[in-house]
């Protein structure tokens, strides 16, 4: 069984954010497979389907962001899996919009929902794909940055991002090791 967890907030109003670009990703993945978040566990929505024979969850926890690790780890917990098991899917500033980097662990980088997952997973080694969103525009605070929408000239690269990440993961789900996801996506 493989996690595949979407970092954002919930709510309409968030909807189209920046730091919802984990649950875009996932909505991009249902929408391919034709699964549905219809479900609801461990204070999240959920789609599930299956992959070459394996259970794959898209999670989306709706704890909001800086709580992500309260969603995560009861999932881990019920399911008994392991941290080769499950990929964060999250927004990085540092990274330019339209590129994605994958990585087996590391630390939380200033992200909060990341921070979150290690306090709760006890960790730092799980797999992740980072997203990029760019740097705030001149005047222009983090927090108002990541709760905006994209602007109309980053759209074409966040796409690009968003269909690129979809297919990452499912590489992973279809039964890559994720070190063999990362040569080939990164």
């Amino acid at each position: 069984m493989k996690l595949i967890i979407g970092l954002g907030n919930p709510g309409g109003k968030y909807r189209e954010t920046k730091h919802n670009i984990g649950f875009i990703v996932l909505d991009e993945i249902a929408f391919q497979m034709g699964w549905a978040f219809n479900r609801s566990k461990f204070d999240s929505v959920y789609a599930e389907g299956m992959v070459k024979g394996e259970k794959v969850l898209l999670i989306k926890p709706q704890t909001y962001m800086n709580d992500s690790g309260r969603s995560v780890r009861p999932w881990m917990d019920y399911y008994n899996l392991s941290n080769e098991d499950i990929v964060v899917v999250y927004d990085d500033m540092d990274l330019p919009t339209g590129k994605i980097r994958l990585r087996q662990k590391g630390g939380a980088g200033g992200h909060n929902g990341i921070k979150s997952i290690i306090d709760h997973i006890e960790t730092k080694n799980f797999n992740r794909l980072r997203i990029g969103i760019g740097r705030p525009f001149e005047n222009q605070t983090v927090i108002s940055h990541v709760l905006s929408p994209f602007h109309k000239s980053e759209h074409e690269n966040m796409l690009f991002s968003v269909k690129k990440a979809a297919d990452a993961v499912m590489y992973w789900a279809e039964g890559q090791t994720y070190v063999d996801t990362m040569t080939r996506f990164n």
